[in-house]
């Protein structure tokens, strides 16, 4: 974008945290509006676009004095997701004044319900501050275009970071400082798609009070994810799923079609018992009934960011239930095992159990199996 000019913000921009990170500053606007038009979610997306509404005006802040590498920033944060510029006519307290604003490219979004932004604020901001640090990282070296492919699990691990501030546990045991004493002296990421790498130099207090010396750290970063053990209390029996897993093949495991509990990650706006019930009709067809907080967990944290959130969820399981299922468009092919409860625990010993989620279900599930059955 090479021509400069008043812009027209009408959506997500109008925060400011966001626009401060995208922007690189928090600049001054004017209140305008834009008669004839109406800002819409933009269908199954938490962000919206402008629709053509007679005797209708969308609100929104008329900024000007933006410099060249201002446009650009602006232009690669919207562009690479079917937006244009479009030159428009808005009124702000000092009079009409031209200005251009983003429309959605034909075909590219539909319209959902009217947006409002103080409810995209309250359901939206942090992530969307968060996942938009990330993709301004890319300004300048990864095209638009690419970045936005990369956007949704961007807006996963974002969430991720929403979830760890929400639910991080005080410490009763542990002695450790808080995340803020950690000096982080440089962060690269080297690769990032479906997952990310980050490695960072950083140094953090020892327990004698003095700080370690600068050290090199990678780790995998994933978004929060849940496992849900489906168990009928009646029948006294599970089900496990099984799928071809990537890490035990490159691990060179000779069967890496593993065992597991229903699992997948938490999608950008879900609480993790949402996401539970939506995976247990996904990944097994079954609907989730009660369902119980086995805990939550890192499965390797000195190498990986994920976080587990586990449960067991009363299921109706009849002979039959177990079937083939997954999203088409993750590549997902499952296959569910009905077994009753102690053919289940006898994986614990003949180690055909060997993913985490799965031994400590199992494990929880034994110590409380009595009382589930007796309440059911």
């Amino acid at each position: 974008m090479s021509e400069g000019g008043d812009l027209f913000l009408y959506g997500t921009l109008r925060y400011r945290p966001l626009l401060e990170v995208v922007l690189g500053r928090t600049p001054r606007g004017l209140p305008a509006r834009l008669a004839g038009h109406r800002a819409h979610w933009a269908e199954g997306q938490p962000f919206p676009l402008l629709v053509a509404a007679p005797g209708a005006s969308a609100e929104g802040l008329l900024l000007g004095g933006l410099s060249e590498g201002e446009l650009a920033r602006l232009d690669y944060y919207e562009g690479g997701f079917g937006f244009a510029l479009r030159e428009v006519t808005v009124q702000t307290p000092e009079g009409p004044r031209r200005a251009r604003a983003w429309f959605a490219r034909e075909g590219v979004w539909r319209p959902g319900a009217p947006f409002d932004l103080d409810d995209w604020a309250r359901r939206w901001g942090e992530m969307s501050v968060s996942a938009a640090a990330e993709y301004m990282e890319g300004f300048g070296t990864v095209p638009a275009e690419e970045a936005a492919r990369r956007f949704a699990q961007m807006q996963q691990r974002a969430w991720s970071r929403v979830l760890a501030r929400a639910g991080s546990v005080p410490p009763a045991i542990r002695s450790g400082p808080e995340a803020g004493q950690v000096e982080l002296l440089a962060r690269r990421r080297p690769y990032t798609n479906y997952f990310a790498l980050e490695e960072h130099e950083l140094r953090f207090p020892l327990f004698d009070g003095s700080m370690s010396a600068q050290v090199t750290r990678a780790a995998f970063v994933s978004g929060d994810a849940v496992t849900v053990l489906p168990y009928d209390p009646r029948r006294d029996r599970v089900l496990v799923v099984e799928q071809f897993r990537h890490g035990p093949f490159v691990r060179g495991d000779r069967w890496p079609w593993t065992l597991e509990p229903v699992a997948g990650r938490i999608d950008p706006g879900e609480t993790p018992e949402e996401a539970a019930r939506r995976e247990m009709a996904e990944e097994a067809g079954l609907e989730a009934g009660r369902l119980y907080r086995v805990g939550g967990y890192y499965p390797s944290p000195g190498a990986c960011s994920e976080y587990l959130h586990a449960f067991v969820a009363e299921a109706d399981l009849p002979d039959g239930a177990a079937g083939t299922f997954g999203v088409d468009h993750e590549a997902e092919d499952i296959r569910g095992h009905l077994l009753g409860f102690a053919t289940a625990m006898e994986l614990l010993s003949t180690g055909e159990a060997d993913t985490g989620p799965l031994i400590l279900s199992l494990l929880w599930l034994a110590a409380r199996r009595e009382a589930i059955r007796a309440g059911a």
